[in-house]
């Protein structure tokens, strides 16, 4: 008989947590696991390519409360005033109130929650894997039935709003806790000490034989380029740390490398990033291509790739640019040491404009530090999928 397991996640937007769930799932058997995606919206451009014979479900209250988890309460209670839902507004008000005096914020997902059962379906794991998200992993522990619950930990904790009260609390009541990287794992120990016992690394799957795959079906660049080709893979957002990128190339440009820079990628700081290659006068050479979902063959093609990141928890960008053997430079976030060597595969800098622009100026001129990390990139391996089996067992333990 099958295991059945469900993952809750927001959507399958182009990202790194949704791109890890989905290298997971496809490397499940499906004649010894039956797996669910539960998401909060049908929305990402990562929809696509979940396999048919995944059973894809959706909170269907999420649209009634999404303005209420995601705006400030005032702005929704003002609303809910304008729109004759007194009652309503002073309720949601009050309870938001009263959560934020007690420091429970559980109080307040109960109150919004009150009018959804639990999901009828019973399950053999339950995953919270937008983690650390709050919402879900309270949605997880109280409206889904299973035998086992995973809390999922894809970011550094210490570098986002993290809610530690609640999560000290809501955390214990999970089976298992996985982080996507040893040193998140440390940290996230670090700040609760109360449940080291649950928590162990998970790194993130990748399988080098489907991104290598994968590279040779795109068309990759298309423009008539001739100079160094530079890469950068994320969404746009301050955390993936494009803004530092920017300024750099036109250092490079005015420093006479010829160099352009491409980013793939889409999110809420594009329009400010356009306006950052305006003011730098790199129009012509700052390429943003927007959200692609299979990135390989740039990652294939380009010169050098460049993982600007102010924090991850594990970046899966990273490892699968480590595939094709490229030069790479990444900044000193969450998990970098666990994938480059510095100065063996790669060069790992500080968040630092003057410090990256010198470490691309090492490797544009050092055409035998280049050779040097394509070589040893070529010795390792990437491959992660033997993670799987840190899930297997707790499937197999009951």
């Amino acid at each position: 008989m099958r295991k059945k397991i469900v993952f809750m996640i927001i959507n399958m937007n182009v990202g790194g947590t949704e791109k890890a769930l989905l290298n997971m799932m496809l490397e499940m058997p499906r004649d010894t696991y039956e797996i669910t995606v539960l998401m909060l919206e049908e929305y990402g451009g990562f929809l696509e390519h979940i396999p048919g014979d995944i059973n894809i479900e959706y909170f269907k209250n999420y649209r009634g409360i999404k303005d209420v988890l995601n705006k400030p309460p005032k702005v929704t209670t003002l609303q809910l005033f304008k729109n004759g839902q007194i009652i309503k507004a002073f309720s949601l008000l009050m309870m938001y109130l009263i959560s934020k005096i007690v420091k429970d914020k559980s109080i307040f997902f109960k109150y919004i929650l009150s009018t959804c059962p639990e999901m009828e379906s019973e399950y053999d794991i339950a995953v919270a894997y937008a983690g650390p998200m709050d919402f879900i992993s309270y949605f997880v522990v109280n409206k889904i039935k299973a035998k086992k619950k995973i809390q999922w930990v894809h970011f550094d904790i210490t570098k986002i709003g993290f809610d530690q009260n609640f999560v000290s609390k809501i955390y214990k009541k999970f089976d298992k806790i996985f982080v996507v990287s040893n040193e998140g794992k440390t940290k996230l120990i670090n700040l609760l000490p109360n449940i080291k016992e649950k928590v162990d690394n998970f790194t993130n799957i990748i399988s080098k034989d489907f991104v290598v795959k994968m590279a040779d079906k795109g068309k990759g660049f298309d423009d008539d380029f001739c100079g160094v080709r530079i890469l950068t893979v994320g969404r746009l957002s301050r955390e993936k740390g494009q803004d530092l990128t920017i300024p750099i190339l036109s250092k490079l440009k005015k420093a006479g490398y010829n160099v352009r820079w491409y980013c793939i990628g889409d999110g809420s700081e594009r329009l400010e990033y356009e306006q950052l290659i305006r003011e730098h006068n790199v129009e012509k050479d700052y390429i943003l291509l927007g959200s692609i979902s299979n990135p390989y063959p740039y990652m294939k093609q380009c010169d050098i790739y460049v993982q600007s990141s102010r924090h991850e928890g594990y970046c899966i960008t990273l490892s699968e640019a480590r595939c094709f053997n490229n030069p790479i430079v990444t900044t000193n976030f969450t998990g970098a040491n666990e994938q480059i060597s510095n100065e063996e595969t790669g060069l790992i800098v500080d968040f630092d404009e003057r410090k990256m622009y010198t470490a691309l100026q090492r490797l544009l001129n050092d055409e035998r530090i280049r050779n040097k990390f394509k070589y040893n990139l070529h010795q390792e391996s990437v491959d992660t999928t033997k993670e799987i089996e840190k899930l297997y067992k707790i499937a197999d333990n009951f």
